[in-house]
Order: structure tokens, then C-alpha cells, then sequence
């Protein structure tokens, strides 16, 4: 006997939704798309069941309390202008690395997007393939958990520098940058074979080779947070030759720690730079842990004496050194022919006067006399001030209560490649260093406002603040090594 078959189309309502299903009716059994039906009701599928409600346009909707979950590293959602995006699967391709988006799953992470990208428009177009829905009518847009007002007051205070042009560069301030380095190593050629290579005059270009290397640290530091051309392709390409060229290490190596930095500033373990074990113990709670541990990789009661002897020289020639190599090594990058050229370049410059194996020992004695210096400008404004485990706090707290300042001096400014206005820094990533100074009144404005500290010392006091930090949770440690 032959099948009798009916064919109809027929709306159903899906969790709100219209769709037009194809349904058929064979051997008196409903079916909707060659699913069975019972009583003419569709039988959904589990999935769609649990589906989120959409909005008008369509967009399925969240609550924080769904988004939350999502903050493991094999699932990463984050909250961007209420805006929902997955990124577990693109995560490995983010050029800031995967671990600062980790950083963020489950969070709201807009102010931190915006700034740490130059170019919003070109973001957008990965951004767009990674959306999977928007927070609920009902929700707030970032978590209950932090200050509403002080969130809107800093978004103002960013249109603010937005409107006042303070985050476009001025071009003719970092040539002046660029040249004043290249003129540094011209010179040093210049003396070498003008007066040879005797020992007073090889102090002398060592000491002209370390101002040349410091200052380009800090020129590169501008080029990887993309503040010195508005097109963040010429800012990459400009931290390619400072990083790899002028000084032989790599730019992705930095990118990858330094904007773990930026993201989660003090906070254990999410900031790499205050991760220093086994050699040292930093803040408040970590001392406490390894005492309660017993664990005594070395004497932490005198690290505050063997940063001298070991943090201050060893910062840029053994530790920075060498792990820029093992990145560049184990992720085979191309940045390798940068760091090569920079080799390839002091041989060709200096071979003739020292050969090579006095030449290898120049610059690693340039690196161990710049090495104080970066490791003095960099941990001044942060071993000193308050670290934590995750709280989840607003971009605006988490940058300030990490950060301080060192007071302004054409000096300082110069010394520290304007890293003397480290809160305003870490604030704005890509503002051009040469206009902190404009906005710090307004930053020291809004910390008044909401009653957070705006610290701002002297440089030497800045210094003797890293020392006195690390005694003190030296200290810490003994108490609990040895007391409890």
C-alpha cells in the first residue's frame, strides 16, 4: 500500500521567534522538518530550549551572572560596550597574546579595549566575528560590583583627551627622539677612530653606548604601545627596528609580558613583572604564603640587600636577555633578523678595535650599566604600591592604586622617558608620553573626587621606596617562615 503523504507550511514560535518550518504529515503522524511532533506541539530540541531570549535586533541576551562563567581559559567570554564576544578560539591569534583576553574572560572589559587599541575601526572587523550576543535590557554594563560613577566620570575624562587631541603625536617630538640616539652611536664611532680604543676611552663609549641604549628603551616603549604614528602598522614596523635593531631583543617578546602588565597591574598572578620567584617575594600576601609554605629558595630576610648586587645589574643582560631569546626561539618569529642585525651591526662597527670577543664583552657591559637605570625607572612607581589577587575593580582604581609618580622635572622627564607620569601612563597606553603632562591635573581632579590617592614623590625617594618595600615584606616573610 502506498505512503500517503501531505506536505504543508507551518509558523512556529521558538522562544519568541516566528520561523516558517516545512512540515509534512505522513501515515496520519505530524512531522515538522522530519522531526515527530505530539499533538501538533513541536518537540525542541534541548539546545534551543536553553537558548537566551533575543533582542529586537535579533542578538541572543545575557546576564552577568551567565557571562561569569565563562572565564576559563578553554572558555572565554568578555563584555565590550555591552556588547558579548566569545574569544576562546581566537584568543592564540590576539597580537597581544592570549593571556591578557584570559585575563579578562568573564569581565567587562571596555575600558581596557579601548585603551590599549589605536585603531578602533580595524579592531571592529575581527570583533564583529567573534559576537554572540548583548548584555540583557535589565543589566547593567559592567558588573555590580563596581563604581558606576566612577566608571562614567574616567569615560568622560577619556573624551575629554580625546577632544583636546592629546592622544595624536607629534612626529617632530620622537625624531628629535630618534636622532639624539642615533647621535649618541655616531659619536662613539667617532671617537674610537679619532682616539683608539685605550681604556679611559673605552669607559667614555660605554657610558655614551648606555645613555644611547636607555633612551631607546624608552623610544621603544612608545613604539609597542603604539603612540608615535596614528596607523598602529607603522607603530609595529617602528618597534620591529628600536626593539630588534638598535637594541637586540624582541618586540613580541615585550608585547606579550608587557601588556600583561598594562592589563592587570600588581595583581598575583595575572602581572608577570611582579612575579620574580624564586628571588623575590613582593607585596603583602605573597611573603606570608612561602613563610606559611616553609618554602626558602634564599634568604628573603636580605633580599632588600642582594637587590643591589642582584635585581639592579642582572635586570637587562641575564634576566630580559634571556628570556626575549627563548620567545623568539620557541615561536620561531621573524623577529629573529631584527635581533641579528643588531649583532651583525656592533661586529661590523666595532670588531676592527676590540675583535670579537671584545666585542661581545662590550655589549654586555653596556647592557649590565644600562640595567640599573631601566630597573630603577620601572619598579619605582609599582613595588612600593599595593598588590593584590584579583578584585575585580574598574580600570580607572586597578591603573591608580598600582601606580604612582614621580615628580616632574625636565630631568626626571628625560631620566625616565616620562615614566615619572606612570599613573597617567597606565591610564592611557597610547597617549604620546610629551602630553601627560597636560592631563594630569585632570586625572589628580577625579582621584579627589572619588578619594583614592594620587602619589606623586621624589625621584630619590621614589628609589629608596623599592628598597625599604622589599624589606618590609622580607620581613613578612621571616615572621612567617619562622612564627607560625
Amino acid at each position: 500500500m502506498g505512503l500517503r503523504m501531505k506536505d504543508w507550511a507551518e509558523k512556529v514560535k521558538v522562544n519568541g521567534v516566528h520561523e516558517i518550518k516545512r512540515c509534512s504529515k505522513a501515515n496520519g503522524k505530524n512531522e515538522i522538518n522530519g522531526k515527530a511532533v505530539a499533538n501538533g506541539q513541536p518537540q525542541l530540541r534541548q539546545e534551543a530550549r536553553d537558548k537566551p531570549m533575543a533582542d529586537g535586533r535579533g542578538l541572543p541576551v545575557y546576564s552577568w551572572e551567565e557571562i561569569q562563567k565563562h572565564n576559563l581559559k578553554t572558555d572565554q567570554w568578555l563584555v565590550i560596550n555591552r556588547k558579548v564576544y566569545d574569544v576562546t578560539k581566537w584568543a592564540d591569534r590576539h597580537p597581544g597574546g592570549s593571556r591578557v583576553l584570559n585575563h579578562y574572560s568573564g569581565e567587562d572589559a571596555t575600558d581596557v579595549f579601548l585603551a590599549m587599541h589605536l585603531d578602533q575601526a580595524v579592531v571592529q572587523k575581527y570583533l564583529k566575528h567573534l559576537l554572540i550576543g548583548e548584555l540583557a535590557p535589565g543589566e547593567p554594563s559592567q558588573e555590580t560590583n563596581k563604581n558606576t560613577q566612577l566608571v562614567e566620570d574616567f569615560r568622560a575624562l577619556r573624551k575629554t583627551a580625546e577632544d583636546q587631541k592629546l592622544l595624536e603625536p607629534s612626529l617632530l617630538f620622537f625624531f628629535m627622539h630618534l636622532i639624539q640616539i642615533l647621535f649618541l652611536e655616531v659619536c662613539v664611532w667617532f671617537i674610537l677612530r679619532s682616539f683608539g680604543n685605550g681604556w679611559l676611552i673605552t669607559l667614555l663609549i660605554s657610558f655614551l653606548l648606555t645613555v644611547s641604549q636607555a633612551q631607546a628603551s624608552f623610544l621603544q616603549h612608545d613604539t609597542g604601545h603604539l603612540s608615535i604614528f596614528k596607523k598602529s602598522r607603522w607603530n609595529h614596523l617602528m618597534h620591529y627596528f628600536v626593539m630588534g635593531h638598535l637594541k637586540g631583543m624582541s618586540a613580541k617578546w615585550w608585547n606579550y609580558r608587557h601588556f600583561q602588565h598594562h592589563a592587570k597591574p600588581n595583581i598575583y598572578p595575572k602581572d608577570p613583572d611582579i612575579d620574580m620567584g624564586p628571588l623575590f617575594v613582593l607585596g603583602e600576601s605573597q611573603p606570608v604564603k612561602y613563610g606559611k609554605k616553609k618554602i626558602k629558595y634564599i634568604d628573603y630576610e636580605k633580599q632588600h640587600l642582594y637587590f643591589y648586587v642582584v635585581g639592579l645589574p642582572l635586570l637587562m643582560p641575564v634576566y630580559f636577555n634571556m628570556q626575549s631569546l627563548q620567545v623568539t626561539f620557541l615561536r620561531k618569529e621573524w623577529g629573529l633578523a631584527w635581533i641579528s642585525s643588531f649583532y651583525l651591526r656592533y661586529f661590523i662597527t666595532y670588531r676592527s678595535y676590540y675583535g670579537i670577543i671584545g666585542t661581545v664583552l662590550l655589549i654586555y657591559l653596556v647592557k649590565l650599566l644600562e640595567s640599573p637605570w631601566i630597573a630603577l625607572v620601572t619598579q619605582m612607581s609599582h613595588i612600593p604600591m599595593r598588590m593584590s589577587k584579583e578584585e575585580n575593580k574598574d580600570w580607572f582604581s586597578t591603573q591608580v592604586l598600582a601606580t604612582c609618580n614621580v615628580k616632574q622635572s625636565f630631568f626626571n622627564d628625560w631620566f625616565s622617558g616620562h615614566l615619572n607620569f606612570q599613573i597617567e601612563h597606565h591610564l592611557f597606553p597610547t597617549m604620546p608620553r610629551h602630553n601627560y603632562y597636560k592631563i594630569a591635573p585632570l586625572v589628580r581632579s577625579l582621584c579627589a573626587k572619588h578619594g583614592i590617592d594620587y602619589v606623586n614623590k621624589p625621584m630619590l625617594k621614589a628609589f629608596g621606596d623599592i628598597v625599604r618595600s622589599l624589606k618590609k615584606s622580607g620581613d613578612l616573610w621571616v615572621n612567617a617562615y619562622y612564627y607560625t
